[in-house]
Formats: structure tokens, sequence, C-alpha cells
């Protein structure tokens, strides 16, 4: 059985040097503590389509991700919790006959099994699945299954990260919910939730994501509530070089942050976010009494990995 969540997660207000000279209130929204096994915002894009899952009697999860996924490592841990299988079709091909990284390797562990796709193939079939569609080839080799967009990001999931505004107080016009946006729907559930007044700003961790982006957002309002919403903007100049890039001034800034607060710091989102903020308030992109926060929706890696990401 997969344990509760620990809700509503904390909010904690943090002072920084930088923020206060350009009057910016900063505070933390602690996903981070969620859940031991299916932490940030990985639980509450999951929690929504597990109960799916159990609804329409799925006894399977087939979904999608990158050498090192949380969300393929959390969609296992959180299918062996339940009692169901799980398979996770993994990005690229030459991978099968590598020694398993950390991160595969606890996926298998939670009893899901892995299946490597070439780039080209991976691109294809993730695409074809985008829209809720199960192409054949995935039922004639799995059989029935629910199959979760990649990072997780579908219409139910949206519902699921619009709690996170529900459980912040007083929100309003001096309001801004800032978080890192890999495929959107975090981004997107978030600005759901918003009472009037309240706006979202998303921090783009992938290079070359403009445009791209903004319309994944609005199809993700569009399929879970039948209706865009206009209160929410992406920042695309803090993604650090690219996806899974920690370049040198990211790291620096993550340890400085680590060191002065005490809080250990996921580098390829959340602390891109963070810079985001600093980086913003610093060069009066927010203005003087703008209250940030800033949602952590995921735990640092257990093993360190390299700047380019392996």
């Amino acid at each position: 059985m997969l344990a509760p969540a620990a809700l509503p997660t904390p909010l904690e207000r943090l002072t920084d040097p930088v923020l206060e000279r350009a009057g910016v209130e900063l505070r933390l929204k602690r996903d981070d503590l969620l859940h031991p096994a299916v932490p940030g915002n990985k639980w509450r894009k999951l929690a929504p389509n597990l109960a799916l899952a159990g609804e329409q009697g799925h006894t399977r999860l087939l979904t999608f991700g990158g050498a090192y996924s949380t969300h393929l490592r959390a969609t296992a841990a959180a299918a062996r919790a339940l009692g169901l299988s799980s398979v996770g079709l993994v990005r690229g091909e030459e991978l099968a006959a590598a020694p398993r990284n950390w991160s595969l390797r606890a996926a298998e562990e939670s009893g899901m099994e892995l299946a490597f796709l070439s780039r080209s193939e991976y691109r294809r079939v993730v695409g074809r699945s985008a829209d809720g569609a199960v192409p054949a080839e995935l039922t004639d080799r799995w059989g029935r299954c629910l199959v979760l967009p990649e990072g997780g990001s579908n219409a139910a999931a949206v519902t699921g990260a619009a709690g996170i505004p529900a459980e912040i107080p007083d929100l309003g016009a001096r309001d801004v919910l800032c978080c890192p946006v890999g495929t959107g729907g975090t981004l997107a559930g978030i600005a759901a939730g918003l009472p009037p007044g309240a706006r979202a700003l998303g921090v783009a961790v992938l290079r070359g994501g403009e445009g791209y982006l903004e319309a994944e957002v609005a199809r993700l309002h569009r399929a879970a509530y039948g209706r865009e919403f206009a209160n929410w903007r992406i920042d695309h100049g803090h993604h650090g070089g690219g996806y899974g890039k920690v370049p040198a001034e990211l790291e620096a800034f993550a340890a400085d942050f680590e060191a002065r607060h005490g809080i250990a710091l996921e580098r390829r989102y959340v602390a891109k976010a963070l810079l985001a903020v600093r980086d913003l308030a610093g060069a009066g992109g927010l203005a003087p009494g703008t209250r940030v926060t800033v949602v952590v929706t995921g735990l640092p890696d257990p093993v360190r990995r390299t700047p380019d990401g392996s």
C-alpha cells in the first residue's frame, strides 16, 4: 500500500540580500518533503492517475523517461506499493547493454520492466501517446495498460498540481508562485488553481523550448478544464545550457544557497527556478512588494552527477 502524503507541505520564508534590496519576499513551498518514495510534483501528478487506474481496473502502468528520470523511479515505486506492474520505455537504445545507472537500477528494483528505444523511435512513440491514445504496438507487446505521458503531465496530473496553491493561505495580487518547467504539467496546475490576481511563473529547464512549452501548458489547460488561463508566463533564460545541464554558475549558486539556508537543493530543476527568481529580482523584473513562493518540486539526486548529466 502506498503511504499517505504529508499534506499540506510546509511553507518557509527565507531572507536573501538580493531580494531584500529589490523589496521582494521569498518563500519555499516544501513539496520535497511530501512523500518518501514519490516526492514533490511526482506525487501531485501521479496520485490522480493512480486513482484513475484503480477506477478503470488497470493492473499495469506504462510510461516514458530518460536515463535519470525521476518520473520513472516514482512511477515504479508507486506501482509496486499498489500491487501494479509497470513498464518504462527509456530514451536511448545504447543503454540496454550498458551497466544500469543508479536511477534505472532503482526503477528495476521496484519491479519496473525497462525497454530501451532509439531516440527517433522514442520521440515517435511519445508523440503518438501525447493525447492519451495508446499505440497498437504498445498494447500488442504489453497488453492493456494505463499509459502515462513523459513526465506524467496529462489532464489528471494538472488537476493534482492545482492543489498546490490551495494549500497556501492569503494568496492575492502581490503573489507569484514559481516552479521549474520540464513538461508543463505542474505549471499548468498551479496557474489553474490560483485565486484572482495571483500569477504563476515557470522557469524552463530545457533549451529551445520557447513557444513549445507555452503551447503545451495551453494544451494541458484545455484538456483539464476546457479553457486557457492568462495568469502565467515562462522564463527561458535560466535553462543552464539545456536539459540536465548544471553549469558552474548554477552549481556555485546552489552550493551557496545550501550553506546559507541548510536546505539540500536539487540542481536540474529547483536550483534553476531559484536562480531565476534572484536574477529577475536583481534586474527589476519583479516589482517591489512582490511575494514569490518557489515550489520545491523534488529531492536532490542521491548520487551526484557530472555537469553534463552523466
